[in-house]
């Protein structure tokens, strides 16, 4: 059990590390003093570089480092902060390693890794993307920046306009299942939370510089700096700005998948004895071509979006008692053109949202285990040329026209969770209360309870059931142009699921099997029917939708495997590693056959992906990742015929040679070419080449 007397704590010292299950210190309640720590441990422990080489046999203090690491990083699985050890669910988290190897350009490019995710490309660099988990849509996912939300009640597709840079992020967490729990409204299906590499005073004057180059005219640099350190606070700024041509044109020649934009964002904390505090500022530009992203009939369609994001979060360490308080606003801006630059013919859509938010999350310990606490206000504000009620008075936009519609919701929530900890067992059970305000919507309880077991060193096994809820977007709500017919009184989607799996982990192998079981009902969706040659797209709410899936990871180290390993201390690849990741998802439902669906009918039956990483010489390495995609449903061509989506493999690479200051690569998505479309009439690019540099100073 947790020790609840903190300030009576008693060192426990270990004068060398061996392989033993040292993972739960944070359970202990006590201070944990190493005896040993070698030089290479003491010269490359920072977040650029964490790799170590020697000679002979590594210290043990190193061996424990690469292989503890993970397991001890907390993670938001549950509202009292766990380890991943420790935790009941399973969370897929991708570390600052598999991010500095992979032949990626976006956060959006890392999940396509994870079998689970569905990532639905419209463009590349994350001009727009839906991701979904588990067969659900880009709605039904909280997007997390630092544990705070960043969803955008307009639409989810604009959700993963992130201000961060890969070179900002320390690592990613996946949560896949309900959340409603850990993360409230939104969450039905699961959450992302992108995590950045936390400033330090001592990292002023330090950074990095990154340039890139590539087919159809891409571009992308930036930037990142720690900034000098003022009265004890760490701080740090980045940039970067990308553009392309785009890979397609119009029947009129003109470039369609066009794309430019930037981002920046500014981190800082203040650490004192007893209060940690944490705060970022960051901001999103990007404008694109639109191609037939949204209607098949034109395909010069554009779009540009705004973002900002500001918070305020604070740990408070009272003795007995731990708060953790936060504040939130983030700004929106999005104008759609459905013929690029000829408003005179076809009216902008605009919008602009608005969410503020505050939160409390408290915690505290006692012989019976770890009890958390707390309650979030959300208040979401819309004004629009088309989405919401109308308004009395139009509000100005900026000189380019008038808002003339608008909506304002709030959502309140309460949640309390107990976890007991064990030696072997972990338990994780509570609940959250939802209310909101529109369509005047009561309390609602939603449920969940997580076990797992250790057995032995090696083996763990878990088993879960979680409850979740959705609220309709604007978007679902009010749109009504275009062929296009919202229902503005949609019910707000439910899910139960149980999941049961698990663990086979040692130093050389990780294997994680799992079954789950959703049961969906009032899903949210755009249903055309086929039937009728003048039938519009409607919003919708589904009937029920149970879906049966498994997934399976094996993460092998072949180095390990196969006897003998050295650390190199500059090299993004640690060892000779192999990622194998199956989903696969069955979907069981009542809607007739003529019925063609946008989003919550077509999901992902198969999914494969195998990332594999070399170390090929002194400073050279090599990663290799594919993947097999076989998606259900089907979409309408641009000839009016419904055509079956199908399957297809892509093959990405990259070869990255580095040193302790710099590191140049070339990448290449898509090696074969294959011509493939995630989502309708928007074909995605063949073989993609580029190459790139970074430097730190």
């Amino acid at each position: 059990m947790y020790k609840p007397v903190y300030n009576k704590r008693k060192a426990i010292v270990f004068k060398r590390f061996k392989h033993k299950g040292w993972a739960l210190f944070a359970a202990l309640g006590r201070v944990v003093v190493i005896g040993v720590l070698s030089a290479s441990t003491l010269q490359h422990a920072t977040a650029a570089s964490r790799h170590f080489s020697t000679d002979d046999e590594p210290d043990d203090s190193v061996r424990i480092d690469k292989e503890m690491t993970i397991d001890d990083v907390e993670v938001a699985t549950s509202r009292a902060p766990l380890t991943l050890g420790q935790a009941a669910r399973m969370v897929t988290v991708l570390s600052r390693d598999d991010i500095q190897a992979a032949p990626v350009q976006s956060v959006n490019d890392l999940l396509k890794y994870i079998a689970g995710v569905d990532v639905r490309q419209r463009g590349p660099f994350g001009a727009q993307t839906d991701v979904g988990i588990r067969g659900g849509t880009q709605e039904q996912i909280t997007i997390l920046l630092n544990g705070i939300n960043i969803c955008d009640p307009q639409t989810g597709h604009n959700t993963f306009d992130l201000p961060v840079d890969l070179a900002d992020i320390e690592r990613i967490e996946v949560l896949e299942g309900p959340a409603a729990r850990v993360y409230g409204t939104s969450s039905l299906m699961g959450a992302v939370n992108v995590v950045t590499r936390k400033p330090a005073v001592s990292s002023a004057g330090r950074g990095n510089a990154r340039l890139e180059g590539g087919s159809f005219g891409y571009l992308s640099v930036g930037m990142r700096t720690g900034l000098p350190n003022l009265a004890g606070i760490g701080s740090h700024l980045s940039a970067g700005y990308t553009r392309s041509d785009g890979y397609s044109r119009s029947k009129a020649g003109s470039l369609n998948s066009d794309y430019h934009g930037g981002k920046a964002l500014y981190e800082g904390c203040l650490h004192t004895e007893n209060i940690q505090l944490q705060w970022h500022a960051g901001m999103s530009i990007k404008a694109f071509g639109s191609n037939t992203f949204y209607s098949a009939r034109y395909d010069e369609q554009y779009e540009h979006t705004a973002k900002l994001f500001t918070a305020l979060q604070a740990d408070v360490d009272a003795r007995h008692f731990h708060f953790h308080p936060a504040i939130y606003w983030n700004r929106s801006h999005d104008r759609f053109e459905l013929i690029r630059g000829e408003e005179d013919k076809v009216a902008y859509n605009r919008h602009r949202t608005d969410v503020m938010g505050i939160n409390l999350n408290s915690w505290f310990n006692s012989p019976l285990g770890r009890t958390a606490f707390g309650a979030e206000f959300r208040n979401e504000d819309i004004v629009s040329t088309n989405l919401g009620e109308p308004l009395d008075i139009g509000l100005s936009d900026d000189g380019n026209g008038h808002y003339t519609h608008g909506l304002n919701r709030s959502n309140l929530s309460f949640h309390l969770e107990h976890n007991v900890v064990m030696r072997y067992f972990t338990l994780s059970a509570g609940f959250v209360a939802v209310r909101n305000t529109w369509n005047q919507m009561p309390f609602q309880l939603y449920p969940g309870i997580d076990a797992s077991l250790r057995l032995g060193g090696q083996w763990k096994i878990y088993a879960s059931y979680n409850s979740s809820l959705r609220m309709p977007s604007f978007t679902e709500l009010y749109y009504s142009v275009g062929g296009h017919k919202a229902d503005k009184y949609l019910k707000p989607e439910e899910l139960r699921a149980v999941e049961g799996g698990v663990k086979y982990f040692t130093p050389a192998l990780n294997v994680r099997v799992s079954i789950f079981h959703h049961h969906q009902r009032n899903t949210i969706d755009w249903i055309l029917d086929t039937r009728n040659a003048e039938a519009v797209w409607q919003s919708v709410n589904l009937t029920k939708i149970n879906t049966l899936g498994m997934d399976a990871d094996v993460t092998i180290d072949l180095q390990r495997l196969f006897g003998g390993y050295s650390y190199n201390t500059v090299s993004p690849v640690s060892s000779y590693k192999l990622c194998l990741s199956y989903c696969y998802l069955y979907q069981q439902k009542d809607e007739p056959s003529y019925l063609q669906s946008r989003y919550s009918l077509e999901y992902l039956r198969h999914k494969l992906t195998a990332r594999l990483q070399l170390h090929l010489f002194s400073k050279m390495d090599l990663m290799l990742a594919c993947r097999y995609q076989y998606r259900t449903g089907s979409y309408t061509d641009t000839q009016g015929v419904v055509c079956n989506y199908k399957p297809y493999t892509v093959a990405d690479a990259r070869l990255t040679w580095s040193d302790n200051w710099w590191n140049v690569y070339i990448a290449a998505n898509n090696l074969t070419g294959t011509h493939y479309v995630d989502y309708g009439n928007v074909p995605q690019p063949g073989c993609w080449l580029m190459a790139g540099a970074t430097v730190s100073f």
